[in-house]
């Protein structure tokens, strides 16, 4: 089997032995979840319910204001306590929905299995997946049905279920693809009807033989779906180069992978849609990679969305020491959090914990022009010239220099032997452009 990558990018240590063995294990309920009404891109939900009401597992307590938006369901059921603004982590802070649990765990009355799919048409499905509030469960939560409601000149026809899982530490999806490759495979037909698409490519690292083994038995020879290897690389998970790997199309600068006939989803999101189609539950749970030097006992965990980060950590032991940093997703695309009370999302790939050397950020020098950061950038931009704009308050030269086209994954920052601080000077530049370009559009 061939393996399939991109230009550029990384090789950094995959860090994967303490989790990529271990099952997933099922954390009981917390007694109280803190719920956000915006755990997605785009605009928020607002409240259906109110303090002191009674509500049910998977009822829907957060309506969204627009279509790129996610409805909010209940995870646990008791009474909610609050309806409460709350900071949620990364610096954000969202109007949340607290939920004192009663222990019963009563599934909500409307709570019902879908037909057969066979009985189901696109627009049923999209439905379907819009009302069970499925977002990228990669990291990304952009609202899945929007991705499946293109418009009718952008025809699909290939889906890429996405099992790179190229960050190190993490390995919920890898733990999926083993433990229910058949949920994964059977939302991935889910998703190819909802688009009518006629190919469908699961595509997976190297690094992970087991689950590309898996999937392929799982696979009948009359399923329209591939199974692709891919070079262990960092950022091979990314939209844009997994699309350039897996069927050699390039997405346009400024485009969406819409644009050249294909859509990308996790496998944590098809593991869910093929679930909700099968359960009728919304999406109220997810898997998280509890991992990192200061977690005593590593874990894959079925979590409910809401629950403290702290209790993931009391139940893998706790600390082994004081923590130097907590990350919430990956070591190089995700958001160092200040506290550990701040909730689960539907987001929340990875919950990592490093003691005090590791969280140490090395002082910068002057960059030396070895040209590291355009070599392994794969979007070949050139990260240092669009750092030294935005450290000079240049924004209109960035965007020159293509600042947008970042996918913000941080291989410049990880190579850079002058340790500038690429990617955060770069982020600033997006989000100032971001705001200048919403001003003139008033």
């Amino acid at each position: 089997m061939n393996f399939l990558t991109f230009k550029g990018g990384i090789h950094p240590p995959d860090s994967k032995s303490a989790t990529s063995s271990k099952s997933i294990q099922e954390m009981k309920e917390p007694e109280e979840v803190i719920i956000p009404l915006q755990q997605h891109i785009g605009a928020p939900c607002k409240s259906l319910v109110k303090p002191k009401e009674e509500v049910k597992v998977g009822q829907l307590i957060g309506e969204p204001q627009g279509f790129v938006s996610s409805p909010v369901h209940a995870t646990v059921s008791g009474t909610v306590k609050q309806v409460i603004s709350k900071p949620i982590g990364g610096g954000r802070t969202a109007e949340c929905v607290v939920i004192e649990s009663d222990g019963k765990n009563e599934l909500h009355s409307e709570i019902a299995p879908y037909g057969p799919l066979d009985e189901m048409n696109e627009k049923q499905i999209v439905e379907m997946i819009q009302k069970s509030g499925m977002v990228g469960m990669g990291g990304a939560t952009f609202p899945t049905h929007v991705k499946l409601s293109p418009p009718p000149e952008k025809k699909i026809d290939t889906i890429i279920i996405n099992g790179a899982e190229c960050e190190p530490y993490l390995t919920a999806d890898h733990r999926l693809m083993l433990e229910q490759p058949e949920m994964v495979i059977q939302g991935l037909k889910i998703i190819m009807k909802a688009v009518q698409a006629k190919k469908g490519i699961i595509a997976i690292e190297a690094n992970k033989q087991d689950a590309i083994d898996m999937i392929l038995k799982n696979i009948s020879s009359e399923d329209p779906i591939q199974v692709v290897a891919l070079q262990t690389k960092y950022p091979q998970g990314a939209e844009k180069q997994l699309i350039e790997a897996c069927v050699k199309k390039q997405v346009p600068s400024g485009g969406l992978p819409m644009d050249v006939g294909v859509v990308v989803n996790n496998v944590g999101s098809a593991y869910q849609i093929a679930h909700t189609h099968k359960t009728g539950i919304p999406l109220i749970q997810r898997i998280t990679t509890v991992t990192g030097s200061c977690i005593t006992e590593p874990k894959n965990l079925r979590v409910r969305i809401g629950t403290p980060i702290k209790d993931l950590i009391e139940f893998c032991g706790g600390y082994s020491e004081n923590p130097g940093k907590i990350i919430f997703g990956g070591p190089m695309m995700g958001i160092a959090q200040d506290s550990d009370e701040y909730p689960v999302i539907k987001g929340t790939s990875g919950v990592l914990a490093f003691n005090q050397n590791e969280a140490l950020i090395p002082e910068p020098v002057n960059c030396i022009r070895c040209s590291k950061c355009i070599i392994s950038c794969p979007i070949s931009l050139m990260p240092v010239t669009i750092s030294e704009y935005s450290l000079s308050d240049r924004m209109d030269d960035a965007k020159r220099y293509h600042a947008l086209d970042c996918i913000e994954c941080g291989s410049c920052s990880y190579v850079c032997p002058s340790k500038r601080p690429l990617l955060h000077s770069i982020r600033v530049a997006k989000s100032s452009i971001m705001e200048t370009m919403k001003k003139q559009q008033k």
